[in-house]
């Protein structure tokens, strides 16, 4: 909800940082089809006896039509496809470094503090907010601020897909109650790890990459390009259809910290089904609830989970087949970048605007969570 009698809120600047590596569909399947055909031979047997079943095989039609992706980039990529290891080889690093998440958080977090002309002694307070972080502490967010030389604070919290949003409300509310002058919310979103590389209608989904967005004080902005920030609003459900059981507590439940249902895992037709009309409902209402009809909204910044979803929730907004320029599309090259999704749709697609107009910033996923931002061009 807006804060009244606050101090008004920008969205001042956004960062990205993209790996070096890339994976199309055409060498996932092949590797995939490749380790399934192995999979089927070493277990022969059991397959005939009826005690296992065989793995399916894949093909590129099928993860185009199922997701609109065709590619992602990823932070490693050794590894990823070869049918004896399956997974990426990602070597453990010593306390005294930097870790990985940090690493890449930093890219984007310079990018959004130059694109905010910002810098460490403008920043009260740093957020890491994404799907998983590597330790649980000390917090990324704190190495982060120790690195980039930010007096203030800094934590980490996850809200899986909507990590992002929820962090930005977060800021939003910081700056709006007078608690920081600025912050930094950092979306490092290494995800293939955490991707079953052996699961036929998983594989495919998820992509590694690194957001940032900076928040702060209106009468401080001297950004060339910044959006008023109107509204948020947040909701949750609580499903099990979309799930990752990774824990600590693996270690007492005497279980494979790495089997299956550790790793993520959906029932995709029940997400689909659920989640779209979740999304749409959240969004018509808060922007309504500002006072503000759905055709005045220029731009749909959603999150980049699959093409379906994107285009059924934003046909569904406008009433009409929604254009390109309206909800613009990155998952084909990114992939589903867990809660970075719709901040590299803004990142990309937010300095064509013109002054006054207006835009939904919104993300949806697991747990269920959706969480959105009403904004307009300064």
């Amino acid at each position: 909800m807006p804060l009244e009698k606050t101090i008004p809120v920008v969205i001042s600047g956004t960062g990205l940082w993209t790996p070096d590596h890339v994976i199309t569909n055409e060498e996932l399947v092949a590797s995939f089809n490749a380790w399934a055909d192995q999979y089927n031979r070493v277990h022969a047997d059991e397959i005939a006896s009826g005690k296992l079943e065989a793995k399916p095989k894949s093909t590129v039609e099928f993860i185009a039509k199922a997701s609109g992706i065709l590619q992602r980039f990823v932070y490693i990529k050794e590894g990823i496809l070869d049918i004896d290891r399956m997974r990426p080889v990602i070597p453990e690093r010593p306390e005294n470094a930097l870790s990985d998440q940090a690493e890449i958080a930093l890219h984007a977090a310079r990018d959004a503090m130059t694109a905010a002309n910002k810098t460490a002694a403008d920043i009260d307070a740093v957020i890491v907010s994404c799907a998983y972080t590597q330790r649980p502490y000390p917090a990324i967010a704190i190495e982060i601020q120790n690195e980039l030389g930010i007096n203030g604070f800094g934590f980490d919290m996850l809200v899986a897909c909507s990590a992002a949003t929820f962090a930005l409300h977060r800021g939003y509310e910081m700056v709006a109650a007078g608690t920081a002058r600025a912050v930094l919310l950092i979306n490092p979103e290494l995800t293939s790890p955490q991707v079953n590389f052996c699961d036929r209608d998983s594989h495919f989904i998820f992509g590694d990459v690194a957001t940032a967005t900076i928040v702060e004080r209106a009468d401080t902005c001297t950004a060339p390009h910044s959006y008023d920030i109107l509204g948020t609003k947040a909701m949750t459900r609580f499903s099990s259809n979309v799930r990752s059981n990774i824990s600590y507590v693996s270690r007492v439940n005497d279980v494979d910290p790495y089997s299956a249902d550790k790793l993520f895992h959906q029932n995709g037709r029940k997400v689909y089904k659920e989640v779209c009309p979740l999304a749409e409902q959240h969004i018509r209402s808060h922007v309504e609830s500002l006072g503000l009809p759905i055709s005045d909204i220029r731009r749909f910044w959603l999150h980049q989970a699959n093409i379906n979803m994107n285009t059924l929730v934003a046909n569904r907004l406008l009433g009409r087949e929604a254009g390109i320029e309206e909800a613009p599309i990155v998952l084909d090259r990114y992939a589903n970048t867990a809660s970075a999704g719709s901040i590299i749709a803004f990142h990309l697609h937010h300095q064509d605007l013109v002054q006054g107009a207006l835009g939904v910033i919104c993300s949806f996923g697991a747990g269920y969570s959706v969480g959105s931002l009403v904004v307009r061009k300064r």
